[in-house]
């Protein structure tokens, strides 16, 4: 018989690849979708009784205060006996089906065929090709950008990338979906704390923000609302951050 917090052989068998959740029992909402095999999705418990205080992310901050209160993270399988690449698809579309899951990136390839609204599937489609010019960084800011906030806000902070080579951009493109949603310049590219960013909850170690503005007309012009163009689309990409003419 497995424990809580262990498959036996037989049953990973016969799970195969799967997709899961989760579940704060406290509250009851989902904090982290994922997808494997065999014990993966008890691996983040695990994860969070080795980890330090200072190196604690979103979701093991959660796992430790469910645990810290006397709880026990609840652990479902979405869908299982699935192959590698069908575990990859159900994984997006419930992560963008979870917008407060503490997922750091979204799906595979949730910025070219995720969660959108009709207009935006024809908006997406039928819109001018973006040509990059400028040297630039692309942020993809699917899952930090809400209708109570800015684009400049979502984007600006706080991101793992090289700062030396950030600070040689021209422009900061802000990406929704594949499309340039916001044009910025960046003056100056800081570590991701408080001090540096006053209204922010907490220090993000190893993560960078800048300080700007939006870019100017003539610059904006050419490439808001403009698509990323395909030789630019990084099939499976995860990372949001990445760079152009550098």
């Amino acid at each position: 018989m497995s424990g809580k917090n262990h498959f036996s052989p037989t049953v990973s068998e016969r799970l195969q690849h799967y997709v899961y959740r989760l579940i704060d029992p406290r509250t009851g909402e989902t904090f982290y979708v994922g997808r494997g095999s065999g014990n993966r999705v008890f691996a983040h418990v695990n994860d969070e009784l080795k980890a330090e205080a200072d190196e604690l992310s979103d979701k093991l901050r959660i796992i430790r205060e469910i645990r810290v209160a006397g709880f026990d993270v609840a652990h479902v399988i979405h869908r299982h006996g699935l192959t590698e690449d069908q575990a990859v698809e159900v994984e997006a579309a419930l992560i963008d089906a979870y917008p407060a899951a503490t997922n750091e990136v979204g799906g595979e390839e949730s910025d070219e065929r995720g969660l959108m609204h009709s207009r935006q599937i024809i908006e997406q489609y039928e819109a001018p090709e973006a040509v990059i010019k400028h040297k630039a960084v692309l942020i993809t800011v699917n899952r930090t950008v809400t209708e109570r906030e800015s684009v400049y806000a979502a984007v600006r902070y706080a991101w793992k990338l090289d700062p030396a080579r950030a600070q040689q951009a021209e422009v900061v493109l802000a990406l929704k979906q594949g499309m340039v949603v916001g044009v910025y310049i960046a003056e100056r590219w800081m570590p991701a704390t408080v001090q540096n960013f006053p209204g922010t909850l907490e220090d993000r170690p190893k993560r960078w923000g800048f300080l700007g503005h939006e870019a100017p007309a003539e610059i904006r012009d050419q490439y808001i609302r403009h698509r990323l163009p395909d030789s630019l689309r990084r099939r499976g990409a995860a990372n949001p951050v990445r760079y152009v003419n550098l």
